[in-house]
């Protein structure tokens, strides 16, 4: 039963930054899920997988786990690289691309 303690990265579906600035500790799953066969529902017999708390900093999740004999795997947060863009990039003279109208 280790804890997974991350940050997560923003949806495709979401420009902002929501919900990204919080670190999580969730259980990495014991057991496989398996499909019930009369409705063909989703089940698990692993309750730590609906488990997912939050934190404001990546030392109070660590302290959290060490407080509570959880053993732990930290996945460092990755920043994504932006290039520093200007409107006016688009008609420079020495662009790579010929600009045609």
């Amino acid at each position: 039963m280790v804890a997974r303690i991350y940050r997560p990265s923003r949806t495709a579906m979401q420009s902002g930054k929501a919900k990204t600035r919080r670190w999580v500790l969730e259980y990495e799953p014991e057991a496989p899920k398996q499909v019930e066969p009369l409705m063909g529902y989703t089940s698990s017999r692993d309750m730590h997988s609906q488990v997912r708390l939050t934190f404001d900093t990546q030392e109070q999740a660590i302290d959290y786990a060490e407080r509570n004999d959880i053993p732990y795997r930290v996945e460092e947060a990755h920043s994504p690289k932006r290039a520093r863009v200007a409107y006016a990039d688009n008609f420079k003279y020495d662009r790579r691309q010929p600009w045609t109208h």
